[in-house]
């Protein structure tokens, strides 16, 4: 007591200021401690009630144990008359006793604690994210530090001598060190933080790339049951085609009376033999009407692939591709080539469902719509093809077929093409427009329209519905024209410059109900109306062979051999924009976004309209890395940013664009 009392009437002198905020002194320590108690609980524990914890029941099982010990409910039982656990509780607080049951490790969670590699402990870390050392702290202590230095100093600016100023030069210096620690446990924190960070990262491109997998699964799935129905609407077709024959027939079957009409000698010879021959309508020769199907589904995983990523790369010819087109992504493409072989393509699985056979020359034009073919060839013939009759599976060898001969087999790069099963597209053909005196160099067809141009110097214009040949033009006669009225009319211009003779007269076209537009080999561009025959306005401004045209509302893009591609304002007829090239343009196209074009390079030229921007896109880039030299682009096509191009080497690249 007398020592208590003492300590009493000696109490500690006060601490000074800032003794109290620094974190090394024991009020700062206890205050500290505090902090950690209280966050490590509201981290480790926000539970409402404590007494639920399974760590809390551990807790006071121990505790149990220890007090049914008989020594120790035998002193127990002396100082008090309760029972263990009313003294247990009546002594610890219930924060003292849920601090004490989460600080409780059972033996087997500790078996198995995962190795950590961080060079710093968790009071560390709680040491270093305290207020004191946060921006604001160090710019408070750096200022009250000036201003202690300020006030020390003396006159000639020297540090005061003396044992006190030694002891508060290595205080400054050890919270300076304690600091400069503080900043390392602070940058291994944001280290560790990025890496944490990277991995998720890393997780979330793997969860991207198996999300990737399945839409690519559906839209196959989609594919399969999309090509399923199609069959099944062909076969109802065919039904209802024989169900109408069959009623027809019946209406036409004699009757009884007609019999014994007969029997009786009535009407014989009265009916003359060439009015029981079949009418022409019945004849077989009379062409199929194509029956366009609509896709009932678009493909969208290309949608979600990087600009310029290439899908796949395929073996299509051995020689120089002349023509390709596809109806949509992932869909059904048609290549020709100058070994004059016509192939039919599924984009889907990457490769070939059959070979079109009928023409005797090259195809040098071909547009796919749907499921309706056009191939303009140098036999000087026109044949329509309806791709929905092809006979193959789609799934190909796809599942691993033993007999290879059975299914049709992937496709390689760097083999040999492989040929489909023979027949596969014997129900395609529709007719044949035959009318042109030399090769087909130019075709477009729009609904039951069609439009072709020849080497003859002549455009057709064909009812597809009739298969026949409605009006023909003659480019040369308007060329004329033109020029005679050019003295006498100013919105007639017309060039000087000869039609070269390498390259095709008719180079490009596209119809589109009454208009039509033409690209020929002088150079000039001439809006048709095809109403009267007649061209409505030439558009003047190449220097070489038209190649490629495509319009849309406003404006036509047209590309030519004078290595650049102009866009025309189809309302003043006037250039819009202009693009010029170091080679010349052999195909070009757009769509809402992109103008594609090959220009004689092994990539493609594009030109993004919402970005403003020029940049390449094809093998001569994703090969040049590992230092291989792709075949010169001689077509592309493009559809909602899925490309598709055609090289000299008859090879046939699938990008996203």
């Amino acid at each position: 007591m007398a020592n208590f009392a003492q300590r009493n009437e000696f109490p500690d002198p006060p601490s000074s200021p800032e003794d109290e905020s620094s974190v090394i002194s024991t009020r700062g320590l206890e205050a500290f401690g505090r902090k950690v108690t209280t966050t490590a609980s509201h981290l480790m524990a926000p539970l409402g009630d404590p007494t639920a914890h399974p760590h809390y029941q551990s807790a006071l099982s121990e505790v149990h144990k220890q007090l049914r010990r008989p020594a120790l409910q035998r002193s127990v039982f002396s100082m008090a008359r309760t029972t263990p656990t009313d003294l247990v509780r009546s002594t610890l607080s219930s924060r003292e006793i849920q601090s004490r049951a989460l600080s409780y490790v059972p033996d087997e969670m500790l078996k198995n604690i995962p190795e950590d590699d961080n060079q710093y402990s968790l009071f560390q870390g709680f040491q270093a994210t305290f207020p004191e050392f946060t921006e604001d702290g160090r710019k408070h202590r750096r200022r009250v530090s000036r201003g202690r230095k300020l006030l020390e100093e003396t006159e000639h600016g020297a540090v005061p001598e003396g044992p006190q100023a030694v002891n508060k030069l290595r205080k400054e210096k050890a919270s300076m060190m304690h600091q400069l620690e503080m900043l390392g446990v602070r940058k291994n924190m944001a280290s560790s933080e990025i890496r944490e960070i990277d991995n998720k990262l890393a997780n979330l491109a793997g969860m991207r790339k198996i999300i990737l997998e399945r839409l690519a699964g559906l839209e196959q799935e989609e594919a399969l049951l999309e090509h399923e129905i199609v069959e099944v609407e062909g076969r109802l077709e065919e039904a209802q085609e024989l169900a109408d024959d069959a009623e027809a027939a019946a209406l036409q079957t004699p009757t009884r009376s007609d019999d014994e009409a007969d029997e009786r000698g009535e009407g014989f010879m009265s009916q003359s033999i060439y009015e029981k021959l079949p009418s022409a309508n019945s004849t077989p020769s009379r062409p199929r009407k194509p029956r366009n199907i609509r896709k009932k589904s678009m493909p969208i995983l290309h949608e979600h692939f990087k600009p310029g990523t290439m899908i796949r790369s395929m073996r299509a010819h051995q020689d120089n591709i002349t023509a390709l087109d596809f109806d949509a992504p992932f869909g059904m493409m048609v290549s020709a080539a100058m070994d004059d072989s016509v192939r039919v393509w599924d984009l889907n699985a990457g490769r070939c469902i059959g070979m079109l056979e009928g023409h005797t020359a090259s195809v040098r034009t071909l547009q796919v719509e749907d499921n309706i073919l056009a191939t303009g060839s140098m036999d000087a013939t026109i044949r329509l093809w309806d791709l929905s009759k092809a006979h193959y599976d789609p799934q190909g060898s796809q599942f691993g077929r033993d007999d290879e001969d059975d299914g049709i087999a992937f496709e390689n790069p760097d083999d040999q093409p492989v040929d489909p099963p023979a027949g596969s597209m014997s129900d395609c053909p529709l007719f044949t427009l035959n009318a042109h005196l030399d090769e087909i160099t130019a075709l477009h067809f729009k609904d039951n329209i069609l439009v072709s141009g020849s080497a003859d110097k002549t455009l057709r214009q064909w009812d597809l519905e009739k298969g026949r040949c409605v009006q023909t033009l003659d480019v040369m006669w308007a060329a004329a024209q033109a020029s005679a009225m050019s003295a006498g009319d100013s919105t007639w211009r017309q060039t000087n410059r000869a039609a070269d003779g390498s390259a095709d007269f008719v180079g490009a076209l596209q119809v589109f109900e009454s208009a039509l537009a033409c690209g020929t080999a002088d150079g000039m561009v001439r809006l048709w109306d095809l109403r009267s025959g007649q061209v409505h306005r030439s558009l003047v401004g190449h220097t070489g062979p038209v190649t490629c045209l495509q319009f849309d509302d406003v404006h036509l893009v047209t590309g030519s051999l004078d290595r650049s591609i102009r866009i025309w304002d189809l309302r003043t007829g006037s250039i819009y924009d202009a693009y010029a090239y170091d080679n010349a343009i052999t195909s070009m196209m757009f769509d809402t976004r992109r103008i594609v074009c090959a220009a004689g390079e092994d990539v493609v030229k594009v030109y993004d309209k919402v970005e403003g921007r020029h940049w390449d896109c094809g093998a001569g880039i994703a090969e040049a890395e590992e230092g291989k030299t792709p075949a010169i682009v001689e077509r592309v096509r493009i559809r909602d940013g899925y490309m598709v191009e055609g090289r000299r080497d008859g090879i046939v690249g699938v990008w996203t664009c």
